[in-house]
């Protein structure tokens, strides 16, 4: 696919998704939604892809919707960007919704915020796995000064990673958080410098993807993701099954003949 918005790389088993619209400081477009969404399940598709890392062009991640979307947009028809099914809310989600599929590709997604992470863009890097950040990002909900409510699910997903208080705050003031700030409440994982952001990003995402086994990845994902749904027995249970598949697999023979054997193991994802 011949994507407009972005640009797509896959170099030592890491995919890299970089929203490209470095003139507008990579504002969001339904454009850049399909691409996104269509560069996220090739890569969760491609055994040569262990860890996928989601940035921008420029000196912005992503500054949030692109205003003169907005401004053309039905209010009637906010769902036309996407050619998805109205989601049902008497049901468990199951991560198919409009911007949370996230969840259900079983690979680490990093966010590596090189910049401005405001609106749509702070939500896209909510539902990425682990947020790195220069150490002069600032971030924003912004939706609350847009006369706007907490959209795209943010409003789940954000208190689950820095707290009811805290994500009140957020959302209620869209006040612009500085980087610091960020990294105190778990917003980000880590900061960097500018300089080093990429060099630090892509030497964690290499160690995931050289060391760490591809299926104990994808459980473990899909386990964090459905604790919020399930009692600690579900969980409990739901582990038991997930480890005796663990222990009949070839990843576990080959992590443990790979320590025994003190060489860096080849797992297969299987």
């Amino acid at each position: 696919m011949a994507y407009e918005h972005i640009l797509y790389d896959v170099s030592d088993r890491i995919a890299t998704v970089t929203l490209n619209r470095p003139d507008r400081m990579n504002a969001w477009t339904p454009v850049m939604e399909r691409d996104v969404r269509h560069a996220m399940e090739t890569s969760n598709a491609d055994d040569n892809v262990r860890v996928i890392v989601l940035t921008g062009a420029g000196r912005a991640f992503c500054a949030g919707a692109d205003m003169d979307a907005l401004k053309g947009l039905d209010p009637n028809d906010v769902r036309r960007a996407s050619n998805l099914p109205p989601f049902d809310m008497n049901r468990r989600p199951d991560w198919q919704t409009r911007y949370g599929f996230y969840p259900s590709i079983g690979k680490p997604i990093i966010a590596m915020l090189n910049g401005a992470t405001a609106g749509i863009g702070l939500v896209h890097a909510l539902y990425c796995d682990l947020r790195f950040a220069t150490d002069n990002t600032v971030f924003t909900t912004a939706f609350a000064r847009r006369g706007l409510i907490a959209e795209h699910g943010i409003s789940w997903m954000l208190p689950r990673i820095v707290g009811h208080a805290n994500a009140m705050d957020l959302l209620l003031s869209a006040r612009r958080v500085p980087s610091e700030e960020a990294l105190r409440i778990g917003l980000v994982n880590r900061l960097c410098s500018p300089e080093k952001l990429r060099e630090e990003t892509y030497a964690y995402a290499r160690d995931l993807a050289d060391f760490v086994s591809p299926s104990a990845i994808a459980v473990i994902k899909r386990q964090l993701y459905e604790v919020p749904f399930q009692t600690l027995a579900e969980a409990t249970i739901d582990a038991n099954r997930e480890m005796m598949v663990a222990l009949n697999g070839s990843d576990f023979r080959e992590g443990v003949a790979s320590f025994m054997e003190k060489r860096p193991p080849r797992f297969t994802g299987k």
